[in-house]
């Protein structure tokens, strides 16, 4: 009986309330004309009331009512949480009827306190909204984190005040244009001023409105998508070889994914990728520039595309990738290091080797020497060659055709060519070659002498530890086994310089020039380009060896020569001392005669005859002989690494008086450096009919 009665009761106060029977049929005449008027029926969510405030933040009326009642709002809707979509792939090219639109449609009417506000329309088929992944028109993958970015941007935007709809539990479509948004925030004011002010207003007007706005905001979405489009494509033009580029990073992305699809069962994938990438490849062939990719080369781009999508959605395993690409990452290191080693060994050759047209020179000139009565001829000023109060240059080489260059150089630039003495000591292959060449070619008033290294019968094995060393079986062994021939080994010190004795040569400067006091040692792969007079008027301060430090260059430091892991060297030496450069070099004789320079590199080198000390080559002998002898010259004097370095500055370049071509491109070599080539070619008078019978040119 207490049942019914209640019933009764709830009955009697329903009929006591007749004014919600009025709200009822007047929002239900609100809403029955537009969906009439929209002509399909509703495929999203009906929001209504506060909700539909609620979830409209560029209602300015929304707005308004949210910031009165924010304290009444359920604790459950101060923020939506968006879940991720399954395999869901949100276009960016939004405003197109093909892919799906969301169009948001306001009718707001303000009746007391209640408001009807919002209504969201989703034009979507339950097909479309069912389909499986696409790929939006900007190839954007919104998925996994991508997906939780977007969510946490779209909760940036709300608090700005973007438009959004919510489609179910979907996802959800950015409606807010970034050119459309300040007019659409216009009308809802006026929109909403209208409503406030004239409760009775005509609906049919509303409606009007709302169609102009909306068809409004669809043509500009149209045209900001198209020239979104347009200017990405201008952008990709306008990068030279864009879609070359392009093609080569899906090939790289591919074969990673090929190197993981595998270990996961994916074996479908790796099928229709390796079908695209032989696609691509074919298009791709040989093309280096956009111009000669064929014309379907964008479908096969785009195909490529979907199927890295594809791949990337599905394979989430980034443990995997990094490991492959550590792995890549290490081998490509390998190999780089391998390459490097074979690219120095041929160097190393290459700088051994003789050009054909020099060995031709040679052969020619020593044809000529002793074919000719050249061979009774005596050079001019021999009374020069023992006049201390002369400038006396000190050149030993076996290369006819760079020790020429070396003194033209010279002797143009000096200011008094009279006062300058050659000296010039080379092999007995060579010597006539020599001879026949500067008898040939005399200088003015210059004096050149050129002298046989096979002549000075003092430089004997029993007097020089370096030629004994270099008779013993093990250096006969080192040079000459060629089972440690191969391009693992460093063959830089099996170079015949360090094999020949002329590069020794100048540790016995004293011995080779008894009645002068000064000499300037030069090298053969130098050019002179200032007057080098002043040279022997500066004041060594008693050392005997005036030279240029290396400093700056840390490989010219004592430890990349020495070997410190000897008590000898390391209790001697500092690893850290600056070197210095042969190459350009005063030497003292007078100091050197009384220090005895050439007993202490006796010593050294008798200590280092099983190479444990320094390997092969004079500057390490150089370093220990010189060891406190050295005198500091200014940097200009001497300028390094043009037979290596390809970024020399040009300034210091001009700058310097002697410029070297130290390392193993030299500039009468084809694996010299072009760029420094000039410098030297300037002083070789290629008009010359012994140059030109060989084919040396320019």
């Amino acid at each position: 009986m207490a049942a019914p009665a209640a019933r009764r009761c709830r009955w009697r106060r329903w009929r006591c309330r007749p004014r919600d029977v009025v709200l009822a049929l007047l929002l239900a005449s609100v809403l029955a004309p537009l969906a009439l008027y929209s002509g399909a029926p509703f495929s999203g969510p009906l929001l209504t009331g506060r909700r539909a405030l609620r979830r409209d933040p560029s209602n300015s009326v929304a707005r308004n009512e949210r910031s009165k009642r924010l304290n009444a709002l359920a604790q459950d809707t101060l923020g939506t949480v968006v879940k991720e979509p399954v395999q869901t792939v949100a276009s960016a090219m939004g405003a197109r009827d093909k892919e799906g639109v969301v169009v948001a449609v306001d009718h707001g009417t303000r009746l007391g306190h209640g408001v009807v506000s919002r209504q969201i329309v989703d034009r979507r088929s339950g097909s479309d909204r069912s389909s499986e992944s696409t790929v939006s028109k900007d190839k954007i993958l919104w998925n996994g984190e991508e997906m939780q970015e977007m969510e946490s941007e779209d909760a940036v935007k709300r608090e700005h005040g973007h438009d959004v709809a919510i489609t179910g539990k979907q996802g959800v479509v950015q409606l807010g244009k970034e050119s459309g948004r300040v007019s659409d925030v216009e009308a809802m004011h006026h929109k909403a001023a209208a409503v406030h002010n004239n409760p009775n207003v005509s609906l049919k007007k509303e409606i009007s409105a709302d169609r102009s706005s909306e068809q409004f905001r669809g043509d500009t979405s149209r045209e900001r998508d198209a020239e979104a489009a347009s200017s990405s494509t201008s952008h990709n033009a306008s990068q030279p070889d864009a879609m070359v580029r392009a093609i080569k990073n899906q090939l790289r992305t591919a074969k990673t994914y090929i190197g993981l699809l595998p270990s996961r069962g994916r074996h479908a994938f790796v099928r229709d990728l390796r079908r695209k990438m032989r696609d691509i490849q074919q298009a791709l062939g040989d093309a280096t520039s956009d111009k000669r990719l064929p014309k379907n080369v964008h479908g096969k781009i785009r195909a490529m595309e979907l199927t890295l999508a594809k791949i990337k959605q599905v394979h989430d395993n980034c443990a995997a990738i990094i490991d492959k690409l550590l792995s890549t990452l290490h081998s490509t290191e390998d190999q780089v290091q391998a390459q490097k080693q074979k690219a120095n060994y041929v160097a190393q050759i290459a700088a051994k080797a003789i050009p054909k047209r020099l060995y031709c020179l040679a052969l020619r000139l020593t044809n000529e020497y002793y074919s000719s009565s050249t061979n009774k001829k005596q050079f001019p000023y021999e009374e020069k060659f023992e006049d201390p109060k002369l400038q006396h240059y000190a050149l030993f080489s076996d290369n006819v055709l760079a020790a020429a260059v070396v003194v033209n150089s010279t002797i143009i630039n000096a200011k008094n060519p009279a006062s300058h003495v050659f000296h010039i000591v080379t092999d007995k292959q060579n010597y006539a070659a020599m001879r026949m060449w500067f008898l040939a070619n005399p200088i003015g008033e210059t004096a050149v002498q050129v002298q046989n290294i096979a002549d000075f019968t003092w430089l004997n094995s029993s007097y020089s530890p370096v030629l004994k060393q270099l008779e013993s079986h093990f250096m006969i062994n080192y040079y000459f086994n060629t089972n440690q021939d191969k391009p693992g080994k460093n063959p830089k010190f099996q170079n015949p310089k360090y094999l020949s004795i002329l590069n020794h040569l100048r540790f016995y400067l004293p011995e080779i020039f008894p009645k002068l006091s000064r000499v300037l040692f030069l090298d053969d792969d130098i050019i002179v380009q200032k007057d080098l007079s002043y040279l022997w008027s500066i004041d060594l301060k008693g050392k005997v060896n005036g030279a240029v430090h290396t400093c700056g260059e840390t490989f010219h430091r004592f430890d990349r020569y020495l070997n410190f892991s000897n008590p000898l060297i390391a209790k001697k030496f500092d690893r850290r001392a600056c070197g210095w450069a042969y190459g350009m070099n005063m030497f003292d004789l007078s100091e050197w005669r009384k220090q005895n320079i050439t007993g202490v590199y006796h010593y050294w080198q008798n200590l280092n005859a099983d190479r444990q000390l320094w390997k092969l080559g004079t500057l390490p002998a150089g370093l220990v002989t010189f060891w406190n002898h050295t005198f500091p010259l200014d940097r200009s004097w001497h300028l390094l690494g043009l037979g290596y370095k390809p970024n020399v500055n040009q300034r210091d370049i001009e700058r310097a008086a002697v410029i070297h071509y130290n390392g193993n491109r030299k500039p009468w070599l084809e694996i010299g450096l072009p760029v420094y080539r000039q410098f030297w070619s300037k002083y070789v008078n290629f008009n010359n009919v012994y140059l030109r019978e060989c084919n040396i040119n320019p």
